[in-house]
């Protein structure tokens, strides 16, 4: 009797490694799968909440005025980086009477070699060699020297060297300078004059000299010209 109770006891023992076996790989077969459904719920969880969170975040409008616009110009122009603010233009008026590209105003300064010449075509800054008292490839009317203006024309995406280009360029170089917030808030001083004098040969130092012993103008030549041209804009406004 020993040894058939042996036997029959026997085939279950042998028989329950198999059960447990299989309970074992069917258990963790569903946690697996429990806790791939609940990742991936978790990422589609997340992923609606940044859907939702994007969604609501206020549009920057296209209107937004400040001193530097980025925003796209939708008529397919570039768009305009620096709001010409009356003191800015008057800025830009003096600089062209420093330069003596002013010519009363006229676009015509916007043509002006080194040594008074013109060219005429404005889709390139002209590149041109004169030889005068010195030598330079200055032009337009803030006299550009080509490596300054390919500089900027390529940090600002100025397509061209038209009048509207070498305003804009030009005020890049003010800012460059550390001189556009002076100018914004306290007009042409001469602290301002100070730091446009290494820009600009014409405009003097704190000593009232250019800062390559070039023909300079004085400072108060400069406030005058400055003052009484931002009346005449302020008037025209």
């Amino acid at each position: 009797m020993l040894h058939r109770f042996t036997h029959r006891i026997q085939p279950i023992a042998q028989a329950a490694p198999k059960v447990l076996g299989l309970g074992t790989i069917s258990v963790g077969l569903a946690l697996s799968v429990g806790q791939s459904l609940q990742a991936e719920r978790s990422s589609e969880r997340n992923q609606h909440n940044r859907m939702v969170a994007e969604a609501l975040k206020p549009q920057r409008s296209l209107n937004t005025t400040s001193d530097n616009i980025s925003a796209a110009n939708l008529s397919g122009q570039p768009a305009a980086h620096y709001v010409i603010t009356p003191e800015r233009r008057a800025l830009l008026n003096t600089i062209r009477f420093a330069e003596g590209t002013w010519k009363d105003g006229k676009d015509q300064g916007y043509r002006i070699l080194y040594g008074g010449g013109q060219f005429q075509d404005l889709s390139r800054h002209p590149e041109r060699v004169v030889v005068k008292r010195y030598s330079s490839a200055a032009a337009g009317a803030y006299q550009f020297l080509p490596t300054t203006w390919q500089e900027v024309a390529n940090r600002l995406d100025l397509p061209s060297f038209a009048p509207e280009h070498q305003d804009q360029a030009a005020l890049h170089l003010v800012e460059k300078r550390g001189a556009l917030k002076e100018i914004d808030r306290n007009g042409l001083t001469k602290a301002a004059m100070n730091r446009l004098a290494p820009e600009w040969a014409s405009f003097p130092t704190h000593a009232g000299q250019s800062a390559y012993g070039q023909p300079v103008k004085s400072h108060a030549e400069l406030v005058a010209f400055y003052m009484t041209n931002l009346s005449q804009l302020r008037q025209s406004a």
